[in-house]
């Protein structure tokens, strides 16, 4: 029964002193982030033929 209760003990023992350790550390180098990008845009306009004519004889455009 002693003999149970010392193998315990010493069990916990070495299992806590193997317990991982996690250390959180700033990285040495500023972190860069390079965005590159470009940006196309097509505008398609749809006029009717008689909207048309009345912008071409008031001279709008």
């Amino acid at each position: 029964m002693i003999r149970n209760v010392i193998a315990v003990i010493v069990m916990s023992s070495i299992l806590i002193g193997c317990s991982p350790t996690v250390k959180v550390q700033a990285p040495s180098e500023p972190i860069n982030i390079n965005l590159n990008f470009k940006i196309d845009h097509e505008i398609n306009i749809k006029v009717d033929k008689a909207l048309d004519n009345i912008i071409n004889k008031s001279g709008l455009y």
